[in-house]
């Protein structure tokens, strides 16, 4: 009996010392934490068009093509051709026109909802968004409150065709 005893007196439980372990984790989390990089991502969805995917055409329909040149852009139908060109002032684009104009195209065509955007190899990307947001969205003041107004959400991208300067 007094052998069990000390038996079990000897195989006492070892206390697991977590200590260190602790001690790493109190540096490392705020660590990862500063360095951690938060981001918010916006996704805009395009359509690409296929290597041989034509829309069917209707005849009384307007295929809207926006063409981004250096220093101008160029409105018009697909079908008919160009309808207005909007130059550049100062380098920067003329966003603001090309907003009003999209908005009169609007008016005379409420069910269109797809553009294409065309651009020249040399259009930065920063230009490329924001010919896109004008072309997506209008803000308009209603009642003293600034909304968004859609115009045409639907972009599909592709390359310009070569054209004069």
């Amino acid at each position: 009996m007094n052998r069990r005893r000390h038996r079990d007196r000897q195989r006492e439980t070892a206390e697991l010392n977590i200590t260190a372990f602790m001690n790493l984790m109190v540096v490392l989390v705020p660590f990862l934490l500063i360095t951690a990089v938060f981001s918010r991502m916006a996704v805009l969805e395009l359509n690409l068009p296929g290597e041989n995917s034509e829309p069917p055409q209707t005849e009384a329909s307007l295929q809207l093509e926006i063409i981004v040149r250096d220093g101008r852009i160029e409105v018009g139908d697909r079908d008919s051709g160009r309808v207005a060109v909007f130059s550049s002032k100062d380098g920067e684009y003329d966003l603001e026109a090309l907003g009003d104009y999209l908005q009169q195209v609007k008016a005379r065509y409420p069910d269109k909802l797809d553009a294409t955007l065309l651009l020249e190899p040399d259009i930065s990307y920063d230009s490329l968004v924001q010919v896109m947001d004008t072309v997506r969205v209008v803000q308009l003041v209603q009642n003293e409150r600034f909304v968004q107004a859609e115009l045409f959400p639907d972009i599909s991208i592709g390359d310009a065709p070569p054209g004069t300067r």
